[in-house]
């Protein structure tokens, strides 16, 4: 496997911002997310303003019609630590 250096992180991200990008990343309205997920439209529309927490299950069903992983909605800005040691190793599948 080859030596990557990660992206920097430019810009701090909340959950909501995250949907939000997503969303619009697919061409998605709020309406046809809400038609997709069962969320009300101004569900979302608080969801993407920081107004109310995402959640976990909240997550799992926008991230399933978002076709992402539901850590990337939750946990927009997370890192490894320093010292989680090598991650060309830890990421090698056997």
């Amino acid at each position: 496997m080859k030596n990557f250096r990660p992206a920097k992180q430019r810009i701090k991200v909340s959950p909501g911002e995250s949907v939000r990008i997503i969303r619009e990343l697919q061409s998605l309205s709020q309406n046809q997310l809400a038609e997709l997920t069962g969320i009300a439209q101004a569900t979302l529309s608080a969801i993407e303003n920081d107004r109310i927490n995402l959640g976990v299950e909240r997550a799992k069903v926008l991230a399933k019609a978002l076709q992402c992983h539901p850590a990337v909605l939750v946990f927009p800005g997370w890192t490894l630590p320093a010292d989680a040691g090598d991650l060309n190793s830890a990421t090698e599948l056997a």
